[in-house]
């Protein structure tokens, strides 16, 4: 007998656990394992049908590949609002260990230089939804704005605002442009932070146009930029950034826990 998938669906059928394999290393489950202990001790939070461990690597189940909440809740044996509680604790959890943008910056001063530079995180969303759909990027998403070290190491990423905001309005609205100005940080960015003044170098417009020495500035303007990229690149190699299905305003907890998971020590 032949039953279709779709039957299979419609009608609610058990969901079937399978083995796999997730690309974090162990310590980093422990590390996430112990913040969670520290957190139910504090709160003497009761027994719970997962232990840190297994709920800590839930939440990287979800995170690193995008399941549903049904299709992780059948792979540990929970629920979907029980998966969707757990992993929202741990994202709270993580995301109060996430540094702000002072701290970021905490060490560096006059005569250094980061990189700044807005990236969009697609979500889904209809075609009505007009604040969170991008002009330049042609989809919906959401504007982060990333701070990046010379060597491409991510310092800071931003709170999440509708894909619309504009890189520069979304820089002086979360006070990157006044920090680096008060600093006095040299700040490489593109051309859509021109304007901004304050340390900020960006390249020269209709630079084909200019003089050879112009080229070769924005040429090596480039070059020195480039690292900037590898900062968006591991912020979204977290799939839950690729597409985001959720409320717009849960993705902002979501980028700070991948920013504490991308800047965390846990090697000892």
């Amino acid at each position: 007998m032949v039953i279709p998938l779709s039957t299979l669906a419609t009608e609610g059928a058990l969901w079937v656990p399978y083995p796999a394999q997730l690309d974090v290393p162990y310590e980093l489950v422990e590390h996430i394992s112990w913040l969670l202990y520290e957190h139910r001790s504090a709160r003497n939070v009761p027994w719970r049908r997962l232990g840190c461990f297994k709920q800590a690597l839930l939440t990287l189940v979800h995170l690193r590949k995008n399941e549903t909440f049904s299709q992780i809740g059948a792979g540990f044996g929970i629920s979907q609002s029980t998966a969707w509680r757990y992993v929202d604790e741990v994202l709270d959890v993580l995301a109060s260990w996430a540094p702000g943008p002072h701290e970021a910056l905490t060490g560096l001063g006059e005569g250094d230089h980061i990189i700044v530079d807005g990236t969009l995180t697609p979500i889904d969303r209809i075609r009505a939804d007009e604040p969170y759909y991008s002009q330049k990027h042609r989809k919906h998403g959401m504007n982060v704005q990333v701070i990046a070290a010379p060597d491409g190491t991510p310092l800071w990423f931003s709170r999440a605002t509708p894909g619309r905001t504009h890189d520069l309005t979304a820089a002086r609205a979360h006070g990157i442009v006044q920090a680096c100005l008060t600093r006095q940080i040299l700040v490489l960015a593109d051309r859509a932070y021109q304007g901004t003044g304050a340390t900020f170098r960006t390249p020269y417009h209709h630079h084909r146009e200019q003089p050879q020495h112009y080229q070769q500035s924005n040429r090596d303007h480039a070059r020195f930029r480039a690292p900037g990229e590898r900062a968006s690149a591991q912020l979204k190699s977290w799939r839950i950034l690729q597409r985001a299905r959720c409320s717009t305003h849960r993705i902002g907890t979501i980028i700070k826990t991948v920013h504490t998971l991308l800047t965390c020590n846990y090697s000892g």
